[in-house]
């Protein structure tokens, strides 16, 4: 059994991790958003506007969706797109 300074040390890294991820995904938000021409737009809300009129799918559902299945989704669209530098 991990001792508590390692599980809490596995905790950190994950949740650090599941905020960098959630980050990466709001910026990329901006990215959609300009590319887009959304106005008033930006952010994770520039990604649920972005996927209801794409595919269709009610407010809530994109809402309730975690971040990685969002993430999965827009994976072919986020291929090859890079934070930019002021994000970093």
């Amino acid at each position: 059994m991990t001792s508590k300074q390692e599980k809490y040390s596995i905790w950190r890294n994950l949740h650090e991790t599941e905020g960098n991820l959630a980050y990466h995904l709001a910026v990329f938000g901006d990215h959609i958003a300009e590319r887009e021409g959304y106005k008033d737009l930006e952010g994770i809300d520039a990604i649920v506007f972005y996927l209801v009129h794409k595919f269709s799918w009610p407010v809530s559902q994109v809402r309730s969706m975690p971040y990685e299945d969002i993430r999965f989704i827009l994976s072919q669209e986020m291929n090859g797109w890079k934070v930019p530098v002021e994000a970093r």
